[in-house]
């Protein structure tokens, strides 16, 4: 599995990121929220993400730039779940929308969990029951 997170995955355009908010669904799982829309990329491409931190929670630059980073970090080490499951191409963006300074670790929880939220109620491929990641055989 290929846990990188490349530029060409990164969402920078800001005609797309506008469409995200007007045209775009929206899946939650407090404090996470995630935006999508379905786009069409260049070849072998089936990912566009971008990151979020209100600037209203948090006033300092500092904090705004460590949530990011482990934002980015949990969609990165936790991809696969949308890439896999993914039966056409998507552009994202991920927000924190809480005040609350939550560990890593319930960060990462709750990204798996939205993830899964999303590929339940999104993709097609998957009618089949899809077995949550968090659940041990």
């Amino acid at each position: 599995m290929n846990f990188k997170y490349p530029k060409n995955e990164k969402l920078k355009s800001k005609i797309t990121i506008g469409l995200l908010f007007t045209e775009g669904k929206s899946v939650s799982k407090f404090p996470l929220r995630l935006v999508y829309k379905s786009e069409s990329f260049g070849e072998g491409e089936k990912i566009k993400m971008g990151v979020s931190v209100s600037k209203k929670n948090f006033k300092k630059a500092v904090d705004r730039n460590y949530f990011k980073r482990v934002l980015r970090e949990t969609y990165r080490l936790n991809k696969h779940l949308l890439i896999d499951n993914l039966d056409q191409p998507y552009s994202f963006m991920f927000f924190y929308q809480t005040k609350e300074r939550l560990s890593y670790e319930e960060i990462n929880l709750k990204t798996i969990q939205l993830f899964e939220k999303f590929i339940q109620q999104n993709c097609k491929k998957n009618d089949l029951d899809i077995k949550p990641a968090l659940e041990k055989d």
